[in-house]
Protein backbone atom coordinates (compact mmCIF):
# COMPACT_ATOMS: atom_id res chain seq x y z
CA UNK A 1 0.00 0.00 0.00
CA UNK A 2 2.48 2.33 0.89
CA UNK A 3 4.59 1.85 -2.63
CA UNK A 4 1.21 2.08 -4.37
CA UNK A 5 0.72 5.74 -2.79
CA UNK A 6 4.75 7.11 -3.46
CA UNK A 7 3.76 5.56 -7.02
CA UNK A 8 0.64 7.88 -6.88
CA UNK A 9 2.43 10.57 -5.69
CA UNK A 10 5.41 10.41 -8.18
CA UNK A 11 3.29 10.38 -11.09
CA UNK A 12 1.08 13.14 -9.61
CA UNK A 13 4.22 15.16 -8.89
CA UNK A 14 4.96 14.55 -12.73
CA UNK A 15 2.04 15.68 -14.04
CA UNK A 16 1.81 18.98 -12.18
CA UNK A 17 5.59 19.53 -13.64
CA UNK A 18 3.80 18.86 -17.34
CA UNK A 19 1.20 20.70 -16.95
CA UNK A 20 3.10 23.67 -15.39
CA UNK A 21 5.10 24.25 -17.61
CA UNK A 22 2.89 23.40 -20.67
CA UNK A 23 0.71 26.21 -19.00
CA UNK A 24 3.82 28.49 -18.89
CA UNK A 25 4.55 28.20 -22.45
CA UNK A 26 1.30 28.96 -23.62
CA UNK A 27 0.86 32.03 -21.39
CA UNK A 28 4.00 33.49 -22.90
CA UNK A 29 2.74 32.49 -26.35
CA UNK A 30 -0.85 34.38 -25.82
CA UNK A 31 -0.34 36.61 -23.73
CA UNK A 32 3.46 37.91 -22.82
CA UNK A 33 4.84 38.06 -26.51
CA UNK A 34 1.85 39.44 -28.25
CA UNK A 35 1.60 42.33 -26.21
CA UNK A 36 5.45 42.85 -25.97
CA UNK A 37 5.42 42.61 -22.14
CA UNK A 38 8.14 43.29 -19.90
CA UNK A 39 9.20 40.56 -18.06
CA UNK A 40 11.50 38.59 -15.37
CA UNK A 41 13.59 35.46 -15.22
CA UNK A 42 14.80 33.49 -18.18
CA UNK A 43 12.03 34.68 -20.12
CA UNK A 44 12.73 38.40 -19.65
CA UNK A 45 16.89 37.87 -20.31
CA UNK A 46 15.74 36.04 -23.60
CA UNK A 47 13.19 38.67 -24.74
CA UNK A 48 16.25 41.79 -23.87
CA UNK A 49 18.64 39.15 -26.11
CA UNK A 50 15.82 38.33 -29.14
CA UNK A 51 15.96 42.58 -29.38
CA UNK A 52 19.37 43.01 -29.44
CA UNK A 53 20.76 39.67 -31.64
CA UNK A 54 17.42 38.12 -33.31
CA UNK A 55 18.07 34.93 -31.31
CA UNK A 56 14.63 33.35 -31.14
CA UNK A 57 13.58 33.06 -27.37
CA UNK A 58 12.82 29.36 -27.29
CA UNK A 59 16.65 28.63 -28.52
CA UNK A 60 17.89 31.10 -26.15
CA UNK A 61 16.02 29.91 -22.92
CA UNK A 62 16.97 26.30 -23.68
CA UNK A 63 20.60 27.02 -24.16
CA UNK A 64 20.69 29.48 -21.13
CA UNK A 65 19.05 26.38 -18.95
CA UNK A 66 21.39 23.74 -19.65
CA UNK A 67 24.30 26.24 -18.75
CA UNK A 68 22.58 26.70 -15.53
CA UNK A 69 21.49 23.07 -15.33
CA UNK A 70 25.33 22.58 -15.46
CA UNK A 71 25.65 25.24 -12.36
CA UNK A 72 23.32 23.51 -10.61
CA UNK A 73 24.74 20.51 -10.43
CA UNK A 74 28.24 21.56 -10.36
CA UNK A 75 27.78 23.54 -7.15
CA UNK A 76 24.35 22.81 -5.69
CA UNK A 77 24.61 18.83 -6.47
CA UNK A 78 23.20 15.89 -8.69
CA UNK A 79 20.07 15.75 -6.87
CA UNK A 80 18.85 19.22 -7.36
CA UNK A 81 20.09 19.13 -11.30
CA UNK A 82 17.66 16.27 -11.74
CA UNK A 83 14.98 17.39 -9.81
CA UNK A 84 15.11 20.74 -12.60
CA UNK A 85 16.27 19.06 -15.65
CA UNK A 86 12.80 18.29 -17.18
CA UNK A 87 11.33 21.87 -16.25
CA UNK A 88 14.81 23.40 -17.96
CA UNK A 89 14.36 21.31 -20.87
CA UNK A 90 10.53 21.04 -21.53
CA UNK A 91 9.26 24.89 -21.35
CA UNK A 92 11.28 25.76 -24.19
CA UNK A 93 10.59 22.71 -26.29
CA UNK A 94 6.63 23.36 -25.56
CA UNK A 95 7.36 27.18 -26.39
CA UNK A 96 8.95 26.32 -29.59
CA UNK A 97 5.88 23.55 -30.64
CA UNK A 98 3.33 26.22 -29.56
CA UNK A 99 5.26 28.69 -31.85
CA UNK A 100 5.10 26.25 -34.68
CA UNK A 101 0.99 25.54 -34.13
CA UNK A 102 -0.18 29.00 -33.20
CA UNK A 103 1.67 31.05 -35.49
CA UNK A 104 1.26 34.54 -34.67
CA UNK A 105 -2.18 34.12 -32.76
CA UNK A 106 -3.00 37.05 -30.89
CA UNK A 107 -6.43 37.09 -28.27
CA UNK A 108 -6.96 40.56 -27.84
CA UNK A 109 -5.04 43.86 -28.07
CA UNK A 110 -5.84 45.07 -24.97
CA UNK A 111 -2.43 46.01 -22.93
CA UNK A 112 -4.02 45.14 -19.41
CA UNK A 113 -5.93 42.18 -20.66
CA UNK A 114 -2.72 40.37 -21.92
CA UNK A 115 -0.60 41.66 -18.43
CA UNK A 116 -3.40 40.07 -16.26
CA UNK A 117 -4.11 36.92 -18.02
CA UNK A 118 -0.38 36.62 -18.56
CA UNK A 119 0.48 36.96 -14.88
CA UNK A 120 -2.40 34.70 -13.79
CA UNK A 121 -0.97 32.16 -15.95
CA UNK A 122 2.27 32.36 -15.84
CA UNK A 123 2.12 32.55 -11.65
CA UNK A 124 -0.35 29.34 -11.25
CA UNK A 125 1.80 27.29 -13.49
CA UNK A 126 4.83 28.24 -11.41
CA UNK A 127 2.77 26.83 -9.15
CA UNK A 128 1.55 23.70 -10.21
CA UNK A 129 5.64 23.62 -10.97
CA UNK A 130 6.79 23.71 -7.54
CA UNK A 131 3.87 21.77 -5.53
CA UNK A 132 5.35 19.34 -7.78
CA UNK A 133 8.67 19.07 -5.95
CA UNK A 134 10.41 20.82 -9.15
CA UNK A 135 12.23 24.48 -10.14
CA UNK A 136 11.71 25.97 -12.84
CA UNK A 137 16.11 26.30 -13.36
CA UNK A 138 17.32 28.81 -15.54
CA UNK A 139 17.36 32.14 -13.08
CA UNK A 140 16.67 30.60 -9.88
CA UNK A 141 19.54 28.52 -10.14
CA UNK A 142 21.96 31.71 -9.74
CA UNK A 143 20.34 33.19 -5.92
CA UNK A 144 20.75 29.47 -4.98
CA UNK A 145 24.27 29.26 -5.73
CA UNK A 146 24.96 32.72 -4.07
CA UNK A 147 22.81 31.83 -0.99
CA UNK A 148 25.57 28.84 -0.77
CA UNK A 149 28.88 30.86 -1.44
CA UNK A 150 28.13 34.32 0.28
CA UNK A 151 24.92 33.54 2.14
CA UNK A 152 22.76 36.27 0.57
CA UNK A 153 18.94 35.43 1.15
CA UNK A 154 17.56 34.32 -1.98
CA UNK A 155 14.59 36.50 -1.88
CA UNK A 156 17.35 39.50 -1.99
CA UNK A 157 19.50 38.00 -4.98
CA UNK A 158 16.07 36.81 -6.89
CA UNK A 159 14.60 40.67 -6.74
CA UNK A 160 17.85 41.88 -7.86
CA UNK A 161 17.91 39.84 -10.92
CA UNK A 162 14.27 40.48 -11.78
CA UNK A 163 14.66 44.16 -11.39
CA UNK A 164 18.51 44.13 -13.58
CA UNK A 165 16.50 42.46 -16.26
CA UNK A 166 13.22 44.45 -16.37
CA UNK A 167 15.86 47.65 -16.64
CA UNK A 168 17.64 45.77 -19.57
CA UNK A 169 14.43 45.65 -21.39
CA UNK A 170 13.80 49.35 -20.64
CA UNK A 171 15.81 50.29 -23.42
CA UNK A 172 13.54 49.26 -25.73
CA UNK A 173 10.16 49.66 -23.81
CA UNK A 174 8.70 53.15 -22.40
CA UNK A 175 8.31 54.30 -18.47
CA UNK A 176 4.22 53.15 -18.81
CA UNK A 177 5.41 49.77 -20.01
CA UNK A 178 7.97 49.34 -16.78
CA UNK A 179 4.71 50.10 -14.93
CA UNK A 180 2.83 46.81 -16.25
CA UNK A 181 5.84 44.99 -15.77
CA UNK A 182 5.73 45.84 -11.83
CA UNK A 183 1.56 44.86 -11.94
CA UNK A 184 2.63 41.90 -14.14
CA UNK A 185 4.95 40.88 -11.29
CA UNK A 186 2.27 41.58 -8.28
CA UNK A 187 -0.06 39.50 -10.25
CA UNK A 188 2.06 36.46 -10.80
CA UNK A 189 2.99 36.54 -7.06
CA UNK A 190 -0.83 36.58 -5.83
CA UNK A 191 -1.24 33.51 -8.37
CA UNK A 192 1.50 31.53 -7.18
CA UNK A 193 0.99 32.33 -3.33
CA UNK A 194 -2.93 31.49 -4.09
CA UNK A 195 -1.94 27.90 -5.90
CA UNK A 196 0.70 27.09 -3.33
CA UNK A 197 -1.55 27.08 -0.76
CA UNK A 198 -4.83 25.96 -2.67
CA UNK A 199 -6.09 22.81 -0.84
CA UNK A 200 -4.03 22.84 2.07
CA UNK A 201 -5.52 25.65 4.01
CA UNK A 202 -8.06 24.75 7.09
CA UNK A 203 -9.63 26.47 10.17
CA UNK A 204 -8.49 26.17 13.81
CA UNK A 205 -10.72 26.08 16.44
CA UNK A 206 -10.30 26.47 20.23
CA UNK A 207 -13.18 26.81 22.79
CA UNK A 208 -13.24 28.00 26.21
CA UNK A 209 -15.96 26.24 27.86
CA UNK A 210 -17.69 24.98 31.16
CA UNK A 211 -19.33 22.26 29.18
CA UNK A 212 -16.28 21.22 27.04
CA UNK A 213 -17.15 17.74 27.64
CA UNK A 214 -20.47 17.91 25.69
CA UNK A 215 -18.27 19.89 23.11
CA UNK A 216 -15.89 17.18 22.67
CA UNK A 217 -18.82 14.59 21.93
CA UNK A 218 -20.69 16.84 19.61
CA UNK A 219 -18.14 17.59 17.67
CA UNK A 220 -16.47 13.77 17.18
CA UNK A 221 -20.19 12.89 16.12
CA UNK A 222 -21.82 14.89 14.13
CA UNK A 223 -18.81 17.13 12.93
CA UNK A 224 -16.46 13.78 12.56
CA UNK A 225 -13.69 15.81 13.33
CA UNK A 226 -10.68 15.35 15.63
CA UNK A 227 -10.12 17.01 18.94
CA UNK A 228 -7.76 17.72 21.66
CA UNK A 229 -8.46 19.01 24.87
CA UNK A 230 -5.72 21.70 26.54
CA UNK A 231 -6.14 22.32 30.29
CA UNK A 232 -5.67 25.67 31.31
CA UNK A 233 -6.49 28.15 34.01
CA UNK A 234 -8.52 31.36 34.19
CA UNK A 235 -5.74 34.18 34.76
CA UNK A 236 -8.34 36.12 36.57
CA UNK A 237 -9.59 33.81 39.25
CA UNK A 238 -7.19 30.94 38.52
CA UNK A 239 -10.05 28.54 38.02
CA UNK A 240 -9.27 25.75 36.07
CA UNK A 241 -11.01 25.43 32.38
CA UNK A 242 -10.55 23.03 29.40
CA UNK A 243 -9.80 24.23 25.98
CA UNK A 244 -11.43 21.92 22.57
CA UNK A 245 -8.91 22.12 20.30
CA UNK A 246 -9.87 21.53 16.47
CA UNK A 247 -9.02 21.70 13.31
CA UNK A 248 -11.83 21.53 10.16
CA UNK A 249 -12.46 22.08 6.96
CA UNK A 250 -13.38 25.95 5.54
CA UNK A 251 -16.81 24.37 4.58
CA UNK A 252 -17.48 22.24 8.31
CA UNK A 253 -16.55 25.84 10.37
CA UNK A 254 -20.40 26.95 10.54
CA UNK A 255 -21.58 23.58 11.84
CA UNK A 256 -19.04 23.93 14.33
CA UNK A 257 -20.06 27.78 15.54
CA UNK A 258 -24.11 26.37 15.41
CA UNK A 259 -22.99 23.42 17.63
CA UNK A 260 -21.03 25.93 20.06
CA UNK A 261 -23.80 28.47 20.19
CA UNK A 262 -26.74 25.70 20.89
CA UNK A 263 -24.31 23.79 23.77
CA UNK A 264 -22.91 27.06 25.47
CA UNK A 265 -24.34 30.27 24.16
CA UNK A 266 -21.24 32.13 26.29
CA UNK A 267 -18.37 29.90 25.54
CA UNK A 268 -15.39 31.68 24.28
CA UNK A 269 -14.22 31.14 20.63
CA UNK A 270 -11.06 31.80 18.64
CA UNK A 271 -11.01 31.13 14.71
CA UNK A 272 -7.89 31.22 13.13
CA UNK A 273 -6.67 30.44 9.62
CA UNK A 274 -3.55 27.55 9.49
CA UNK A 275 -1.96 27.51 5.66
CA UNK A 276 -1.17 23.70 5.98
CA UNK A 277 -2.08 20.82 8.03
CA UNK A 278 -0.09 17.50 7.79
CA UNK A 279 -1.77 14.08 9.89
CA UNK A 280 -4.58 11.95 10.20
CA UNK A 281 -7.74 13.06 8.93
CA UNK A 282 -6.06 15.42 6.03
CA UNK A 283 -2.86 14.07 4.80
CA UNK A 284 -3.74 10.74 5.94
CA UNK A 285 -6.86 8.62 5.85
CA UNK A 286 -8.80 8.62 8.82
CA UNK A 287 -8.35 5.85 11.56
CA UNK A 288 -10.77 4.92 14.28
CA UNK A 289 -9.79 3.43 16.98
CA UNK A 290 -11.96 1.70 19.86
Amino acid sequence: MAKKEINKHRLLSMLLILVGNATYALSVKLFLLPAGLISCGTTGLALAVNHLTGIPLSWFIFAFNLAMLALGWAMLGRQFALTTVFSSLFYPIALEGLNAVLGDIQITQNLLLNTLYAGLGLGCSLGMVIRGGASTGGMDIPPLVLKKLLHIPVSVSLWTFDFCIMLTQMLFHTPEDLLYGVLLLMVISFALNKVLLMGTSRTEVKIVSSKADDLRIAILSKVDRGVTILHGEGGYLHTPTEVILSVVSNHEMPKIERIAREIDPECFMIVSRVTEVWGRGFSHSKEYRK
